[in-house]
């Protein structure tokens, strides 16, 4: 389905929670969120309702994101429910990795196709210190597990105003020692104005965006960098899908009432 812009809507990123294990700097608040009763997420089922009304209008690609999503108990089943949409082609994920060796062998066994992880720095004092206490070495466990499965592995590193230059090139030697793929993004806000002037992997420039982004609390996000959510009617998803991508703006600006956790990027 194209918008109104006339970009085809292929790629639905869905995030199945807001909860998460880490604290990032520069994506939990430091004071945190607030935390919602499990009532208040969409269920498996209605996720895999939902997304296969997507397939049905044209996405044909899917990322899992949260908050964590392997913090979502019973995530592979999940993926699982996507897998068995006949139109999906790719079923991947972003996670920060620290639960990603237990959960490894039953992703791919449900159908995941590829992994993306977030790790900033190979320095075990420099990631304590970004995420608030975590430690490194489960998510080295973690990326261990990936990058021995048969699927694509990508590293994710964000690049802050501080970040050394040594650490980019600590980076660049380690993705190429394991056989992993390495995309920078450029640290941003959603609380500033979307730039296109990146110099960055990511975050993409708004003429190519093919993404449209389903919430854990049922609302349609057609822009990141945006206030605009539409709802999922559950009596006519597709009609809430196509309201959605009708109501993407040409250009982000942005959002200011989600945090980061809680869109998955």
């Amino acid at each position: 389905m194209l918008d109104p812009y006339k970009r085809e809507i292929t790629y639905f990123r869905i995030s199945v929670t807001d909860k998460c294990n880490l604290r990032c700097r520069y994506c939990m608040p430091e004071e945190g969120i607030t935390l919602r009763k499990h009532v208040e997420f969409l269920t498996f089922e209605q996720i895999r309702d939902i997304t296969a009304a997507a397939a049905d209008l044209g996405i044909t690609k899917v990322r899992l994101t949260g908050g964590e999503p392997l913090v979502k108990r019973g995530i592979e089943k999940l993926v699982g429910l996507i897998h068995d949409i006949r139109r999906i082609e790719h079923i991947g994920m972003t996670t920060n990795g620290v639960l990603l060796a237990e959960y490894m062998t039953k992703l791919i066994k449900n159908g995941l196709s590829s992994v993306n992880i977030s790790l900033d720095t190979l320095d075990p004092e420099r990631y304590t210190h970004l995420t608030r206490g975590g430690d490194i070495s489960h998510v080295l466990g973690g990326i261990d597990a990936a990058a021995e499965s048969n699927i694509p592995v990508k590293l994710n590193m964000v690049i802050l105003e501080d970040t050394p230059e040594k650490e980019v090139d600590r980076m660049k030697a380690f993705c190429i020692e394991k056989g992993l793929k390495l995309q920078f993004i450029g640290h941003y806000s959603l609380f500033q104005e979307k730039r296109d002037s990146y110099t960055f992997d990511r975050p993409p420039d708004c003429s190519q965006c093919n993404r449209l982004r389903l919430l854990a609390d049922g609302k349609l996000k057609p822009c990141l960098h945006s206030d605009i959510e539409i709802p999922v009617d559950f009596s006519d998803i597709k009609k809430s899908i196509i309201q959605a991508i009708s109501s993407k703006p040409e250009h982000g600006t942005t959002c200011t009432h989600r945090n980061m956790v809680e869109i998955g990027g």
